[in-house]
């Protein structure tokens, strides 16, 4: 399947909701696309196409509905999946990058054991909004001595400007966005 043909039906199962999660903003909802099988189908083909295509190694979600994404995604590869979760989150030794947002600062680990030199890791997350977790867990592929394959999202929220702080992060690497609003 290829991302022009899904896009329409991706968008479809993609519901708004106003003034959540606090008034003003118009939150987009993927839980009616997941429970639809056909369009989540679509969706889990449509991002293992370009997994393999980018030649990634490894899979990784950005949490938390990175993670409902990219581990089917995973499986279908043939490849594994590691969570780049909040900090605080994974037991033992990690990874950790911190990064701004419009009211503080967040925090995102990964394992140190799950990435390393010769890992080419595709990012997989719902919507690319300011462009911060995204950016962070690029920091931590390279910190880790791997490199990105690309980055994938369901969605691209352009208007907020996360592209352009991404995409040098990602050194030439693709920023696949299957619907951009």
């Amino acid at each position: 399947m290829t991302v022009e043909v899904s896009r329409d039906l991706l968008l479809s199962r993609i519901r708004d909701v106003a003034d959540y999660p606090k008034p003003g903003v118009l939150f987009k909802d993927i839980t009616p696309l997941l429970a639809d099988p056909v369009a989540f189908a679509a969706l889990t083909d449509t991002l293992t196409e370009l997994c393999l295509r980018h030649g990634a190694t490894k899979v990784a979600g950005l949490e938390a509905r990175g993670f409902i994404l990219a581990a089917p995604v995973a499986v279908r590869a043939g490849l594994g999946f590691i969570p780049f979760r909040k900090a605080g989150k994974l037991p033992g030794a990690t990874l950790s990058q911190s990064y701004e947002l419009e009211y503080g600062v967040a925090e995102i680990e990964v394992h140190a054991e799950d990435v390393g030199p010769g890992d080419r890791v595709m990012l997989i997350d719902d919507v690319l909004a300011t462009g911060g977790t995204a950016g962070a867990s690029l920091d931590l592929v390279r910190r880790a001595g791997a490199e990105p394959a690309g980055l994938a999202v369901l969605m691209e929220l352009g208007f907020l400007g996360g592209r352009g702080r991404v995409e040098p992060k990602l050194a030439g690497a693709p920023l696949e966005a299957l619907i951009s609003l």
